[in-house]
């Protein structure tokens, strides 16, 4: 009997179809341990992480104190209160005045350092490295905590430093005066985050090929035209993603502010972090459903910052390819 195609196009379809079910069963199955594995860290991820930006969500649709069973759903009033708020932008200007500044800072010392650690003829260089990595793994709470004593006005190792090389005439409340309180932190946050970035240049400068720089030297290039010529044209793809990496990293200070100052003084080191805190947590009647809407929006605005980012960095790079 004569067969047509048709008759014969939907079992080998069907055949196909059957025939990718099992292909992807029996890679699932060859893999079972693998995901069997990662089974914890995926439950927990979904526990801690997934299921609060959820929650979030609801909550921010809520007129909700924390304490009672249910809440009062009132829609998008509290972001129409967040938009309007003072309190919330000001926040808001801290969190991105403190990373405008410290990111900059952070990715040209680490890069320097890292140059140097990258060097074959430095001596000492796996000492460095892990010194320097030492507070990346250090509680920040504890590193805030030691800080406040560190700046302390009356007694505290910095003033007594600055005093006793006449560079001061009087002690400074670095982290009492609303004039140095953020900019304090920024050091410290610097220093205590200096080992990722630097990580993360090393690992970018040891995939640049020792040949260009043994043509360099033989051509007779110092080491200011290398690191002109070579070694900045090669990492600029990787400086994209270390800049974007290390600037949504620099929005999460909440644990180090919070230790050190407090938001304080005078709101003047309050981030969207504490903002978030006080609303939720510390103030005389807590607002959870006003303190996820600030939470939601400030997250927002953050994946359109570093979306523009992003596509900035693109357009400079494809711009500098056609000139």
């Amino acid at each position: 009997m004569a067969t047509t195609p048709e008759s014969t196009s939907v079992p080998l379809a069907a055949r196909g179809r059957r025939g990718a079910r099992q292909g992807v069963l029996a890679r699932l199955w060859a893999d079972r341990w693998i995901y069997l594995f990662l089974l914890p860290t995926a439950v927990l991820y979904s526990l801690y992480t997934i299921w609060p930006i959820g929650v979030s969500w609801w909550y921010s649709l809520l007129d909700w104190n924390g304490f009672d069973q249910h809440g009062t759903y009132i829609g998008l009033a509290n972001y129409r209160e967040v938009l309007q708020d003072p309190f919330f932008w000001h926040a808001f200007e801290h969190t991105f005045v403190f990373a405008l500044i410290s990111v900059p800072v952070r990715l040209v010392l680490t890069l320097i350092v890292a140059v140097m650690l990258n060097n074959p003829r430095m001596p000492w260089a796996s000492l460095f490295r892990t010194a320097l990595f030492v507070p990346v793994v250090t509680t920040t709470a504890i590193i805030g905590i030691v800080m406040q004593f560190v700046f302390d006005p009356a007694g505290g190792p910095v003033n007594l430093f600055l005093l006793k090389f006449g560079l001061i005439d009087r002690p400074i409340n670095f982290l009492g005066d609303s004039s140095t309180a953020l900019y304090t932190v920024m050091v410290v946050h610097v220093w205590k985050w200096f080992g990722v970035t630097m990580i993360y240049w090393l690992a970018a400068l040891q995939t640049i090929s020792t040949e260009y720089y043994e043509a360099a030297r033989v051509d007779g290039a110092n080491a200011v035209r290398v690191f002109r010529d070579i070694t900045v044209p090669l990492l600029k793809p990787f400086a994209i993603i270390i800049g974007v990496l290390t600037f949504i990293d620099t929005l999460k200070i909440f644990d180090l502010m919070l230790t050190m100052t407090g938001g304080g003084p005078y709101f003047s080191t309050e981030v969207i972090d504490i903002f978030i805190y006080r609303e939720a947590f510390a103030a005389t009647i807590p607002r959870l459903g006003y303190a996820s809407a600030a939470a939601v929006t400030f997250g927002m605005l953050t994946i359109v910052i570093a979306v523009v980012q992003l596509l900035a960095a693109r357009y400079a790079q494809r711009a500098r390819r056609t000139s």
